[in-house]
């Protein structure tokens, strides 16, 4: 098992890395995101997973733990194969993955380039259990309580009202529960939303 490689870095395209380490050159498959974490960079270490089939094998490899992790948990859901979690961690950061999960925000997904509603319920449906577990440190480094969101995206409360509105004025269903999620449950609708729509425009959230 190939757990990195540190090295240089040979080349970049937008969906591989070269990562050269003692005269070979490791070709991973990867994201923008790790692209964009890379480019400018002569030396790098990314995080791998190594995916042996019976017709092929494949080195994908990642700027961070978190996006490799993430990756990981993206392949576990059934029909999910590398090409779509590498196009949805092209499209977010792995912690924003883990909100739209956590509140159940399927749009988000779909709205990247081949995620139809299908692969997105799936994600949604297969990882919302998974994701309060495996992915709290990530809400941690974010500010965000990720089970606390996904509890607040399930259960009828002052904190989905909330969400509600705020999804309807126009905000995602995740950036909506990020916000709500740091409020006491006991405060009122009208308070949740006055102080998420302040946390929302000023991106503190």
């Amino acid at each position: 098992m190939i757990y990195s490689l540190n090295g240089k870095v040979s080349l970049l395209t937008p969906d591989m890395a070269v990562i050269e380490c003692g005269g070979v050159g490791y070709a991973c498959k990867t994201t923008l995101n790790t692209v964009n974490e890379l480019s400018g960079a002569e030396y790098a270490t990314v995080y791998t997973f190594l995916a042996v089939r019976e017709d092929a094998i494949e080195l994908f490899g990642f700027a961070t733990q978190d996006e490799l992790e993430c990756f990981k948990l993206l392949t576990s859901v059934s029909g999910v194969g590398s090409k779509y979690a590498l196009a949805i961690l092209s499209a977010m950061t792995p912690d924003k993955a883990a909100l739209a999960i956590a509140s159940q925000d399927t749009a988000a997904f779909t709205k990247i380039k081949g995620v139809g509603s299908k692969i997105a319920q799936r994600i949604v449906m297969e990882l919302k259990d998974k994701i309060a577990k495996d992915y709290a440190y990530m809400g941690d480094r974010a500010g965000v309580d990720i089970s606390a969101v996904s509890s607040t995206a399930s259960s009828p409360s002052n904190a989905s009202d909330a969400i509600a509105a705020l999804v309807m004025l126009g905000y995602s269903q995740s950036e909506a529960a990020s916000a709500v999620s740091r409020f006491e449950p006991e405060m009122s609708v009208d308070e949740m939303i006055k102080r998420a729509l302040r946390a929302l425009s000023s991106n503190k959230f």
